[in-house]
């Protein structure tokens, strides 16, 4: 055949076809989730094999090793005590909490390692929600920023780097900016939840916190958060949320889940200048890990395909409960 060109000829050696390679992933890439607990025990989470609730003792040495693997960043997520949850969540913010002594021992012996926090009151609610719950039933969205507020002031003065606010309140973002400018704290950056859809996704990682609606004081509760998280439906919301983070004072954009909203990364990759961040989200997890075990996949070759979807999606930055694995698997250890 008279072919001028043949797009084959950049794939015959792996040495060529590492040379025009467009995207490629790299441990400081990921943001490794961990899940935190009082106690000294290090417990197995059912629904998303090898992923572990941490003990704070356990912590520091998990975390290390995440450092000496290439990755730069984590982000602590607690599963707190039933007879602390409170229908305002006030232990979100006490300043001797689970969250911020995590942080305080993270930032005194990983001094380098960038330690993100979740900024939502679902851990901390006996309700399940990331909101205030009324009387009727309803999410309460003013009432809940002052408190997201006062939880995000305590993580920056325990040491936090990033604060990633994921509850969705409607002007949230530039509320916390303001908090935490007003106590010093301008040098802390905000990656907020941006796109954050109200997915079946999220199964695994309710099950991990033990986090999921409920009603324990018989008022009326929503038994799902559709009513502050995205609807799957809805691709153009994305951006007016994009947009409304950027101009409040957001630092990183997220999108989250990750994998099922890959046009959403892309879309916000062509409206904003600012990083966007993927949540590879524990059902995402939850699935190959399933598959693996079974034998149906190679783990390694479908994580990293997965991870490389991001990339090419548009993330500068992707949280994944494969951090570890992926950045060992990268440099082949």
């Amino acid at each position: 055949m008279e072919l001028t060109y043949r797009p084959r000829r950049m794939r015959r050696t792996s040495s060529v076809r590492s040379m025009v390679r467009e995207f490629s992933l790299h441990p400081e890439d990921f943001i490794y989730p961990l899940f935190v607990h009082e106690g000294n025990t290090l417990e197995e989470i059912g629904a998303m094999p090898g992923a572990k609730r941490w003990s704070l003792d356990l912590l520091v040495g998990e975390v290390q090793r995440a450092w000496n693997l290439g990755i730069r960043c984590v982000v602590l997520f607690p599963k707190v005590n039933e007879e602390l949850k409170t229908e305002d969540g006030a232990e979100s913010y006490n300043e001797s909490g689970l969250i911020p002594r995590a942080i305080t021992l993270l930032k005194r012996e990983i001094p380098e390692m960038t330690v993100m926090t979740d900024v939502a009151l679902d851990p901390y609610s006996c309700d399940g929600h990331d909101g205030i719950v009324s009387t009727d039933g309803v999410v309460l969205n003013d009432e809940t920023i002052d408190q997201l507020c006062r939880q995000a002031v305590v993580q920056a003065q325990a040491g936090a780097d990033l604060i990633g606010p994921s509850d969705m309140m409607d002007g949230r973002v530039g509320a916390i900016r303001e908090a935490l400018d007003e106590e010093g704290f301008e040098h802390v950056g905000i990656i907020s939840y941006t796109a954050k859809y109200a997915s079946a996704y999220y199964g695994p990682f309710r099950e991990a916190l033990d986090s999921a609606p409920r009603s324990t004081s018989g008022k009326p509760i929503p038994k799902d958060k559709s009513t502050y998280q995205m609807d799957p439906g809805n691709a153009r919301e994305a951006i007016t949320e994009a947009q409304l983070d950027e101009q409040e004072g957001a630092d990183i954009l997220m999108v989250k889940p990750g994998l099922a909203y890959l046009d959403i990364i892309h879309r916000l990759r062509h409206e904003s200048e600012l990083p966007i961040a993927a949540y590879n989200v524990s059902g995402e997890y939850a699935m190959v890990k399933a598959a693996a075990q079974n034998g149906w996949i190679d783990e390694s070759s479908v994580v990293l395909e997965t991870l490389l979807s991001f990339k090419r999606a548009g993330a500068d930055l992707i949280l994944t409960y494969h951090a570890c694995d992926a950045a060992g698997w990268l440099r082949n250890i």
